[in-house]
């Protein structure tokens, strides 16, 4: 059975991301697979993002030194099988609520920089980017960064990217929508 995380990065319980992340997890759920989802605005953190205290690299585990609600999120992505990201599009990139956590998968990662070598609990998983924006703009910049992480973790991408959503909760109007990431969702699940 897959194991799925799917990080919710908006702030609003049902708006046009919440929609898309639980038509994906309806999906993969469908298919057998085990589904959790984490709604990062509600995560208590002591830090805005990464502080590069670089405690972690010096650690053996792939741990964060701060010890939030963060941790043992990021402690979950090293163990699912695939990382489902949702957002909506705000200026050009993803919320605030999921970078901070974004910034945090620095401790994720194990440089030995003479040696030009990078070791991850990430590499060869999935990374899902499922997002929405209000109009028909900008959704390649707000792709773009997480194309390259999966990248650079040898991880496999796929993305939903929705433009023209309308207002909050306004997706929900559209059925090809919902049927399209019910369909990401069950065939991601069994991949």
């Amino acid at each position: 059975m897959k194991k799925i995380l799917i990080l919710s990065g908006s702030p609003k319980k049902d708006g046009n991301t919440a929609a898309l992340v639980e038509w994906f997890a309806e999906g993969a759920r469908s298919a057998g697979a085990d589904v959790e989802v984490v709604n990062t605005a509600s995560l208590n953190y002591k830090s805005t993002g990464c502080i590069s205290c670089r405690i972690c690299q010096r650690a053996e585990a792939y741990v964060c030194a701060i010890n939030d609600d963060a941790r043992p999120v990021l402690a979950r992505m090293a163990k699912a099988d695939v990382i489902v990201m949702a957002t909506p599009l705000y200026f050009y990139g993803p919320s605030a609520q999921l970078k901070v956590l974004t910034d945090r998968m620095f401790s994720l990662y194990k440089w030995d920089n003479a040696a030009n070598t990078m070791k991850s609990p990430l590499l060869g998983k999935t990374l899902i980017l499922l997002a929405s924006a209000y109009e028909d703009v900008g959704l390649g910049a707000l792709e773009a960064p997480f194309k390259l992480t999966a990248e650079y973790s040898s991880m496999k991408f796929e993305s939903l990217l929705v433009p023209n959503a309308g207002e909050s909760g306004d997706i929900r109007k559209r059925p090809e929508i919902r049927e399209e990431t019910v369909i990401l969702g069950r065939r991601i699940a069994c991949k």
